[in-house]
């Protein structure tokens, strides 16, 4: 263990609701018991604030609390159903760039039920963009739709995070995995910047995988991979197979990371049905404090109190969620478990492997590289319209108004291409997609051309949705086709 100066480390922490309470009360006592040196500040969340009338549960002077320690150390919440409350944890992780979700999911065996003893996987996730952007719209009585975000720079510090978290933890290996087979630019995007960042490190392996054939792999032979970087979405359900899949999603502690701020939690809910009986494991918000002490410069408090839960863990002192009569030696609750921990610090594992959590003096800092910004050019436009007439019918009225520099060039409903050269069978609704370039294509057009076609649909009665422009970036297309075109 590393020898370091005393100092207490402001924090933030929220009780939560449900067994949120319990849990972090638990936790609280083991890590001060193994010599955490904290200085806390105590903000309510959740339930009760959204009860008055605060859609986001989360209050102002909350905010400034958070600003001033930096570290939020947070229980489960529970989230009013029904519309108009915003889930507290994105606001949380978009408000303050916590673009990084760490979830390290690894199996107990044979003390914890798996079907895959040797399997030691990190996820990290994306944790801003992506469909979880939010921003949907409903465009007509039959289509709604969510915009899928993908950028650079949120890509660029994710994956640069990743490669930079294996250095520091002794990692071989990055995987990613995308769905660029389909989503060409979007995901396509994610996995040329982890192709650009990953020849930076040519000390660690790096490796791509389609996410569906990926994440068969990762349920089926998890001990393949080591670090697994993702977008948003997929990283969010995968992460919680990969948890479960290791032993229990009540074991898992998450750690979410900004530039300067932190935020760290268990990854299950707030479980109102087990709160006030002392009955929840606390195991998944210690973890995740573990991760919070590794994080604020006590690696030498983290790697006590992990190896004492190990200890506990390997001791068969389990709560009721993964007790099991042919390994378990006792079933206790939330404070008897928090108890045992504590009984056993100073001590470690001796079946499971020991941690032992390098010192260092700042976290994982990410630096993106400089890029020169590549020459866009406008070459038409999407028009989405809102139509239940036949295609054919549709694009003689888009032809008679797209005037003397556009043209019609395509109509695809929901992706499809239906016109030039559709077929009957294909199923449509009423949104479609109607492509306009210049005569000839992929000459440049201007604003004023598009703005002049956009009056012209509206005087001909055409109710046009929204409008993508079609750009080219040093020359290449920032657009899809049409599937079929």
């Amino acid at each position: 263990m590393s020898i370091r100066e005393k100092h207490p480390v402001p924090i933030t922490v929220a009780y939560g609701d449900g067994i949120g309470p319990e849990i972090m009360d638990a936790t609280l006592r083991i890590i001060t018991a193994g010599g955490a040196d904290l200085a806390i500040e105590t903000i309510q969340i959740g339930e009760a604030v959204y009860e008055r009338g605060i859609t986001a549960g989360i209050e102002e002077e909350s905010w400034e609390s958070l600003r001033r320690t930096k570290v939020f150390l947070k229980a489960p919440i529970t989230t009013p159903q029904g519309g108009g409350f915003k889930s507290l944890n994105v606001t949380v992780r978009k408000a303050f760039g916590l673009f990084a979700n760490v979830r390290p999911c690894l199996s107990y065996a044979p003390y914890i039920a798996t079907k895959h003893p040797g399997m030691d996987v990190v996820i990290i996730r994306e944790n801003e963009e992506d469909l979880y952007a939010g921003i949907e719209h409903r465009q007509t009585d039959e289509v709604t739709q969510c915009l899928k975000l993908i950028t650079r720079p949120g890509s660029e510090r994710l994956i640069r995070y990743a490669f930079e978290y294996a250095r520091r933890y002794g990692r071989s290996k990055v995987t990613c995995f995308t769905k660029d087979n389909i989503m060409k630019l979007t995901d396509g995007l994610f996995h040329k910047v982890f192709n650009d960042v990953a020849a930076d490190y040519p000390d660690i392996e790096s490796e791509h995988w389609i996410v569906d054939i990926g994440a068969a792999k990762l349920a089926d032979t998890p001990e393949a991979f080591d670090v697994v970087v993702l977008p948003n979405l997929y990283g969010d359900i995968l992460s919680d197979v990969a948890a479960q899949i290791a032993g229990s999603v009540g074991l898992a502690g998450s750690a979410n990371i900004g530039s300067e701020i932190a935020m760290f939690e268990a990854i299950h809910g707030s479980a109102p049905r087990r709160a006030g009986q002392n009955l929840a494991n606390p195991s998944g918000l210690l973890l995740g404090a573990v991760q919070m002490l590794v994080h604020i410069g006590q690696s030498d408090v983290a790697s006590r109190v992990h190896n004492a839960w190990l200890r506990t863990i390997e001791d068969g002192i389990h709560t009721y969620d993964v007790y099991d009569p042919a390994v378990s030696t006792a079933k206790v609750g939330t404070s008897e478990f928090a108890d045992a921990v504590i009984a056993r610090l100073g001590e470690t594992p001796t079946t499971l492997r020991a941690v032992n959590y390098p010192a260092h003096s700042e976290p994982i800092k990410i630096t993106l590289k400089p890029r020169a910004k590549a020459s866009k050019e406008l070459v038409g436009i999407d028009v989405f319209v809102d139509s239940n007439d036949p295609v054919e019918t549709l694009a003689k009225q888009l032809e008679a108004n797209a005037g003397p520099d556009l043209q019609l060039v395509m109509i695809s409903n929901r992706g499809q291409k239906v016109y030039p050269g559709g077929v009957p069978e294909t199923f449509c609704v009423d949104h479609w997609r109607c492509r306009f370039q210049a005569i000839p294509v992929g000459n440049p057009v201007t604003y004023d051309q598009i703005i002049d076609l956009l009056g012209r649909l509206s005087t001909a009665g055409l109710p046009f949705i929204k409008t993508e422009g079609l750009f080219t970036f040093d020359g290449e297309p920032g657009f899809s086709l049409g599937q079929g075109q």
